[in-house]
This record gives structure tokens, sequence and C-alpha cells, in this order.
């Protein structure tokens, strides 16, 4: 028999038991390996018992060549894979396509901002100093606690037993003041009193005058304490003084009636008498003439001549110039004696002492540290005093400081982040081209909470030098070209931008507004223009 006529005798299924094995179970490779029972089934029931016989040989006996063809099979198609999607470090830094730069038009709110650092705390802090040269030094009383308010008529302290009156005012108090002095100080101390509600006489002048006097005794009974005493002897010399005055006075009417009796006329007694004497010396005369025994004319007419000489005598005018004299120096002593006790009882009126007053501006004022305790002494500053107000102290740049003026607004963020508005009250140049400015804010009122928290913090202030009305276009400055004509312009892609010199593009006409943070305002003049188109920057 040829091979050709081998018995084709169907095989059964299961594992074979000619080659005297016991049956594998098929591993992951196996059974990517077609076995003979797969073979023979996919083989036409016509096939020769010889061919499937040859099959069999074939797989059987080449069983690792097939393993090992798939597994390089295998690895070609990981090895493709990988390949695929790694790039060598030549590949790495070639330059790419060429292809257009892009950024979408965005629609919003658009504002310039100047930022900086503020220090939160009440407005200007002073140290408070007391002119002691004149007086005691200890401290007895009236001390006020940290966080205390000064008001106008506030004790600030008690200096034995005298209080420190505090009053609106700029200039500090550098000496007494009392009746008869001039200056600054006075006028000041006169507008401050009538602040308070007390009548000063008149604030336009300088003068510490009569009612400057009494609105002091007021200011002291108000702050419940007494006018300060006059010096020692004060007022024995005012009663000396005044006796003085009633001396001179009765001078004066001694004087005068010296000088009016010496300047007056005869009596009636004596004009009478002086009369009947001329009378009786022409009837002797008569007489005489008429040749009478005894009698002379010559010694008659003497007789009636020196009888008339005395009577015209007695009407004839008195030389009182020494009873005047004595008027007039009499006169001046009591002017004299007037001017003494003027200045005796302005002695006696209330005065002001420097040690018992402390002009501050803008109160009322907090206290934020006292340097004195009931019983010590002073020296040097008592207390430190600022605004009841909290302020912002901040520093900017002269560049950021030129954009920003008194009343414009910022906001900082509280300790729970919500936002708070400030309000520019100050602005400060440096001392020199290089120093930075100091920027003064006043915020929107706090709770006492609030400001427990923010005292002596640090904190970031936003300042909005310009700002869009609403929401509008806008577009990086890189964006902007300028036409032909010098309009602004900018290149808007209408497809897509990696394909370079090919990308479809328009030329969009813009008027410009605000620039702020590298963005600028545009409105459309000649194309259109929306949120989110593409605009061209560089390539």
């Amino acid at each position: 028999m040829t091979r050709d006529e081998t018995p084709t005798t169907p095989l059964t299924e299961g594992p074979s038991i000619a080659d005297g094995r016991a049956p594998a179970q098929a591993t992951g490779v196996d059974e990517l390996i077609p076995t003979d029972e797969a073979l023979l089934d996919e083989a036409d029931d016509s096939v020769d018992t010889s061919r499937v016989s040859g099959w069999r040989r074939i797989l059987r006996g080449n069983r690792t060549l097939w393993i090992v063809a798939l597994c390089a099979v295998l690895s070609l198609v990981v090895g493709l894979l990988v390949g695929r999607f790694l790039i060598s470090p030549a590949e790495a830094g070639e330059t790419p396509d060429p292809g257009l730069v892009t950024v979408p038009v965005e629609f919003g709110p658009l504002s310039n901002d100047v930022t900086l650092r503020a220090d939160v705390g009440y407005a200007d802090a002073v140290d408070v100093t007391i002119d002691t040269t004149g007086g005691g030094s200890v401290v007895t009383g009236a001390v006020p606690e940290v966080g205390a308010t000064l008001d106008p008529l506030s004790i600030a302290l008690e200096i034995e037993g005298r209080p420190v009156i505090v009053l609106p005012g700029e200039l500090p108090a550098y000496r007494t003041l009392r009746i008869g002095v001039s200056g600054p100080d006075v006028l000041q101390l006169k507008q401050s009193l009538v602040s308070i509600g007390i009548d000063a006489g008149d604030v336009t002048s300088n003068l510490f005058d009569q009612a400057t006097a009494n609105a002091v005794g007021q200011l002291y009974a108000q702050a419940g304490y007494p006018a300060p005493s006059p010096e020692e002897g004060a007022e024995e010399t005012v009663r000396s003084a005044e006796e003085g005055v009633r001396a001179a006075e009765d001078g004066v009417q001694q004087a005068q009636q010296a000088l009016n009796l010496a300047g007056a006329g005869p009596s009636k007694l004596e004009s009478w008498q002086a009369d009947v004497n001329v009378a009786a010396a022409e009837q002797a005369l008569a007489a005489a003439r008429a040749g009478a025994e005894g009698t002379s004319v010559q010694e008659a007419e003497w007789a009636l001549q020196t009888a008339r000489l005395e009577r015209d005598q007695l009407w004839a005018a008195k030389n009182t110039g020494a009873e005047s004299a004595a008027l007039e120096s009499a006169r001046a002593q009591v002017d004299s004696a007037a001017q003494t006790l003027e200045t005796a009882r302005q002695s006696v009126l209330p005065f002001l002492p420097s040690s018992e007053v402390l002009f501050l501006t803008e109160l009322p004022r907090r206290v934020d540290a006292v340097n004195v305790s009931r019983g010590t002494s002073i020296s040097g500053a008592v207390m430190t005093v600022s605004g009841a107000t909290v302020r912002l102290t901040g520093a900017a740049a002269e560049a950021d400081a030129r954009l920003l003026k008194a009343g414009g607004e910022g906001t900082f963020e509280l300790p729970d982040g919500t936002e708070h508005r400030a309000v520019i009250v100050e602005l400060n140049p440096g001392k020199d081209n290089k120093a930075r400015w100091e920027v003064l804010f006043e915020p929107d009122p706090l709770t006492p909470e609030q400001i427990t928290q923010l005292q002596g913090a640090n904190v970031r202030v936003r300042i909005a030098v310009g700002a869009t009305e609403g929401d509008v276009l806008s577009v990086p400055l890189a964006a902007l070209t300028a036409g032909p004509g010098g309009e602004s312009r900018i290149e808007v892609a209408e497809s897509d931008p990696r394909k370079g010199d090919d990308t479809e593009t328009r030329i969009v006409v813009v008027e410009t507004g605000l620039a702020a943070k590298g963005a600028v305002e545009v409105t459309p003049v000649d194309g259109e223009l929306d949120e989110g188109d593409l605009v061209v920057v560089g390539k």
C-alpha cells in the first residue's frame, strides 16, 4: 500500500493514550498553538490521513520553534507601540512646526490697581510731656488707663493735687498765661475756651485781659478744681495798694481845698469893711477941703487913696500857683496808687500755669501707653496718646504715589476675609527722590472687636486708580498693532492657528480704553469681535 493509500481512519476525541503520556493541561502559550485535535476539526473530512499525520508531526515536533516565533512577534508589536510614543532628545529639541500664538478675547471688568502694605494703628501717636519746672512733679492721681479717651476738659493727670486739663490746640504750653501777656499762645487759649463753650472775650485779640482771666476761672470751675492760688503776699499787696489809693485821694481833696481857699475872693465882711473905709476916707477929705480944723487936705487924700487900694487888693486875682502844683502832685499820686492797685489786683486774678494744661490736636485722643503711676515723680514722657480713630499708614513708590490722590478709595481684608473700604486722607512725599511716599488711610467704621484684631497688623491695601464701567472686551497689549493711519487694530484667527501662515485671519480696527495688568480695553470700530475670539499675539 502506497503512502497515498493510507487509510483515513477518523480520530477519536480526547487525549492520546498511544504515546503513553498523560494529557497535560494547556498553558497560555499552548492555547495559542493549534493542537492536533483543533487541526483535525478544521480539516475537511475529505483530507487524507497521511496529510493530517504530516501536519501533526510538524506541529508536535516544532513546539519550541512556535513558542520562540510567537514571542518574537509579540516583542515586535510592543516595540512598535513604544516607539510610537517615545521621543529622543534630539527630536525633542527640534523646532516645532510654525504656527500662530493666540490668546482668547476676555469679557469682564478691568481695573488698574496700586497695591501697597499698610500698618493698622491709631492715628498721630505722640509722647506727652508736662512742664514741671515751676512746681512739683509727684503724680497724685487721675492716672488714665491704657485705652482711655482724652476729650476736651478731660484731666490727663493730677500732679501734687493740681489738674492737667486737656484742651484743643496745636502749640504746646511753654509759659504761664496771666493777665497782661500777649502772643499766639494766648490767642490759642481763647479759641480753645470758646470751642468748649466758655466766653473768653475778643477771640481775635492775642492779649490776656480781664475777660480771659474770668474765662480761666470758669475753666477751673468746670474741671472741678479751684483756680491756682496767687503768689504769697499778693493779697496783702492788694490791701496795701487800696490804702495807698485812699490816701492819695485824700491828698487830692486837701490840695483842692487849699487851692479853692487861695483863689477865693474877699468875704462879705471884708468887702463891707473895705467899702466903709473908702467912704470914711472920702468924708474926711471932704471935711478937710471944707476947712475943718485938725485935718490937712493932703493927709485926707492919702488916706482915701490907701482905702481904695486896700479895697481893690481884696478883689484882685490871687496867686494860686503853689496850691495848683500841690493839687497836680496829689492827683499824680492817685494815678500811681491806682496803677499799683491794678497790678496788685491782677496778681490775684485767675491765671493758667503751663504745668496745668495739655494742648492736643484732633481730640478725642486714645491713651496708648502710661509711663507713670501714682506716687512717682515725672521724668520724661508721662504717656503716649494717639488719635481715637484707626488709621492705616502705608508707603508707596513715587511712581505709584503720583497715581493716588486724597479722597481715593481702597480696600483691605479684615481678619474674617471680608473686604473693607478705606479712604486716602493724606499723601506725604518722601524727603528725597528715592524715598517712598507715606500714604494715610481712614477706614470705614470698625467694631471694637475688629479694632482689637487689627491693631498692629500689616495689611495689603488695593487702590483702583482706573476702572471700567462694567464688563468690557479686553486683549493683551501684545495683540495691538498700528495701522497705516495710526489706528489700533488686532488680528483675529479664523481657522486653526497651528497652520501658521496658512491660518485664515482677519483684521479688526479697535478703539482702546483702560490698560491694566498687561491687558487693554478694546471696542471694535471696523469688524466684529466677541468674547473667546482668538487674537494673534505672536508666531
